[in-house]
């Protein structure tokens, strides 16, 4: 990537997009070498931005990585933005259609993120406003969201993820989930068999990016199996499906 003349102040932001794009931290070498920028260039904007508290140092000294300040600004953008317009309006007619509580979630660090989320009329409801954080590895979503990302940074963040047990349902081996997230790959589709919270079950399809490369978000529709089944819930996937593809027109 060869240097603009852009703006100092949106130079800084090419330079936060390279780092979160590469999804690790990275040494000065390594992001003169993605950037394209000349070396004392790049040096002087990650000085900029640790000062700025949006980058940190690495336990090595020599790595830079975000810090929760720039996490919390991206999951802030995230969350507002969701809640209004075209988004709000698909999801809304979704929870029309299937008359049951459905979300749209991100992945945030080692986290689903709640991005937005529409309420069933039923009086029975599970209070997860967005903004709310819920763990990869019991949920509908997280195990869909894990089970797209590229093989190597999916392997690296599961080799530090707590497998917590939750339910009696709760997949705490890594080798279980490896075999489920294999299954989700296959199926398009993930399901929460109430993994996380108990008489909770949940099914999440995939919002692929415009390009179809990447998974942006999921879309899941969520119940009480007091009131509907695991297999009731499947037979709505053609109707979650084609609202995700209306999310993904909506993302450009």
């Amino acid at each position: 990537m060869q240097e603009t003349s852009s703006s100092p102040g949106l130079r800084l932001f090419d330079l936060l997009e390279i780092l979160v794009r590469e999804a690790r931290p990275l040494t000065l070498a390594e992001a003169v070498a993605a950037s394209g920028w000349p070396k004392p260039s790049v040096h002087r904007l990650l000085i900029q931005l640790e000062s700025g508290g949006l980058l940190t140092r690495a336990l090595d000294g020599r790595r830079y990585a975000p810090t929760t300040r720039l996490l919390n600004l991206a999951e802030a953008v995230l969350t507002s933005g969701a809640r209004h317009g075209v988004r709000h309006a698909v999801l809304r007619q979704l929870v029309a259609d299937v008359g049951e509580s459905c979300n749209l979630t991100a992945l945030a660090g080692v986290q689903v993120l709640y991005l937005d989320r529409i309420e069933s009329a039923f009086p029975l409801q599970l209070n997860l406003r967005p903004g709310t954080k819920v763990p990869l590895h019991c949920s509908a979503s997280g195990k869909l969201l894990l089970a797209h990302l590229p093989a190597s940074r999916r392997a690296a963040l599961l080799d530090g993820l707590p497998l917590t047990h939750h339910t009696a349902t709760t997949l705490t081996s890594r080798s279980a989930l490896d075999e489920e997230l294999r299954r989700i790959r296959k199926t398009g589709h993930a399901v929460d068999a109430e993994e996380f919270v108990p008489g909770l079950v949940c099914v999440a399809v995939p919002v692929p990016a415009s390009d179809a490369r990447s998974v942006r978000c999921a879309l899941a529709l969520q119940a009480p199996s007091a009131r509907i089944s695991l297999s009731q819930l499947l037979e709505k996937l053609p109707r979650l499906k084609a609202a995700a593809t209306a999310l993904t027109r909506t993302m450009g």
